[in-house]
């Protein structure tokens, strides 16, 4: 289980993702910066622990991830960064890349719905 102290090279690392992000990451920023969803302030590429969430919004204890395609071959991986991440009070919700591209207003209702503590919509499957 990774260290709770985040350390300043996994600092380094989000800030070098905070300039690298992919373009379904992009498109959402665009819509959660500048308190702009609920007036909730979201970090992107935030470090907790020895991990990098791609969103978070610390506040409300939300962390929203963005996935490719690389990470249906990582869903251990996965599964231990998230309960690691629950473990601190953390409630992550994750997004494919086409769910964003594709249809970010959906997107967004999931959000708020998480946001204020409702059962989202159900999504489809990430395999389509």
């Amino acid at each position: 289980m990774p260290a709770q102290n985040t350390t300043q090279v996994i600092i380094h690392k989000a800030l070098e993702l905070r300039h690298n992000m992919t373009e379904a990451e992009v498109k959402l920023w665009v819509r959660l910066r500048a308190h702009q969803m609920e007036d909730i302030h979201f970090r992107r590429q935030h470090a907790i622990g020895n991990y990098i969430v791609d969103f978070c919004a610390p506040r409300k204890k939300i962390i929203i991830e963005v996935d490719g395609s690389q990470h249906l071959e990582k869903r251990d991986y996965d599964a231990e960064r998230t309960a690691f991440l629950e473990s601190k009070g953390y409630k992550v919700i994750r997004f494919w890349n086409h769910e964003i591209m594709n249809d970010l207003d959906a997107v967004m209702l999931a959000i708020y719905h998480v946001l204020n503590l409702e059962e989202p919509p159900s999504r489809p499957s990430p395999i389509s």
